[in-house]
């Protein structure tokens, strides 16, 4: 896999593991769920901070090229988990969030 796409990859398992605590901790919060779903989020919390460590780079420009994929990724869960619908307003937002940080990825990551 090229270093772009592995950058990439990472990005998007780091933003799953982010939406994933903190949909476990929405659940528990607004949804009267189990107090039990605080030790997955928990765990899926730090795997995410974890990952973020992963990366090559100086964390500054991890975290701001990061942002746009935890965007796209964001509103992939609406899609997905969410059962949510995109408007226009959500395809362009997410798609300019998402050029950027492959902008960011791809002129700093290539080797």
């Amino acid at each position: 896999m090229i270093p772009v796409l592995k950058v990439a990859a990472l990005f998007v398992i780091t933003a799953l593991a982010e939406i994933v605590g903190c949909w476990l901790v929405l659940l528990w919060r607004k949804e009267s769920g189990s107090a039990w779903l605080l030790i997955p989020a928990a765990v899926s919390l730090a795997a995410f901070a974890w990952l973020l460590t992963l990366h090559p780079v100086a964390s500054g420009r991890i975290y701001a090229a990061y942002g746009g994929i935890y965007v796209a990724t964001a509103l992939a869960w609406l899609v997905l988990v969410d059962d949510g619908r995109l408007d226009r307003i959500d395809v362009l937002g997410g798609g300019l969030i998402f050029l950027g940080a492959m902008v960011m990825v791809g002129g700093h990551w290539r080797t």
